[in-house]
């Protein structure tokens, strides 16, 4: 019997171990779940986002749907939460997030960017410099819009679902800042 308990002890806790924390890239750990808003979302894929010519990683993403897709438009469609989490491999300036946010919005506004940048602004406004280790999250929630985590300090959210739908194309839309990051979040390899 005492066999038997210490076997199952055993198998909880490699369990509990193995289910939370799911998936790894670039030495960066994520779980496999999360809860937004009350609702439990499901790991993706996990990308990394390389910068320059030179491919350097700056951050490991994880995306958080409340269903699997390896489609990007899916992927923005889903009604429901959705959470996409930064995790920075390197020391980034608070100028070079905000030039690649602005970026990322003029590529994939498709003609809206006039009525966005009042509030890309204010997301530009809450960036921080990133050091290796430290985290950005953008939790959507409908009818509140996206929350913005900056090293586990909440600034604000950002309303709108035309908002939130360019958001999350800057990543999963057909102008990423690199690929390889697009495909990891879309469930494919991560690297």
């Amino acid at each position: 019997m005492k066999r038997l308990v210490t076997v199952v002890a055993m198998v909880l806790v490699f369990g509990v171990s193995h289910a939370a924390w799911a998936a790894k890239c670039e030495g960066v750990s994520y779980p496999d779940k999360k809860t937004v808003a009350g609702q439990e979302l499901v790991l993706n894929g996990l990308g990394i986002r390389e910068a320059t010519m030179l491919q350097i990683d700056v951050y490991v993403a994880a995306l958080y749907l409340p269903q699997k897709t390896r489609k990007g438009p899916d992927a923005i469609a889903q009604q429901g939460p959705k959470q996409l989490e930064l995790k920075f491999v390197r020391d980034v300036e608070k100028k070079d997030i905000a030039d690649a946010w602005t970026e990322g919005f003029k590529k994939n506004a498709k003609g809206n960017l006039a009525a966005l940048k009042g509030r890309i602004s204010k997301i530009n406004g809450w960036m921080a410099d990133m050091k290796a280790g430290q985290k950005l999250i953008f939790s959507y929630v409908p009818e509140k819009g996206i929350e913005v985590t900056v090293n586990g300090k909440v600034k604000g959210a950002i309303e709108g679902e035309d908002f939130m739908k360019v958001f999350f194309a800057i990543w999963l839309g057909p102008n990423p800042p690199n690929s390889g990051l697009r495909v990891g979040l879309l469930g494919g390899h991560c690297g």
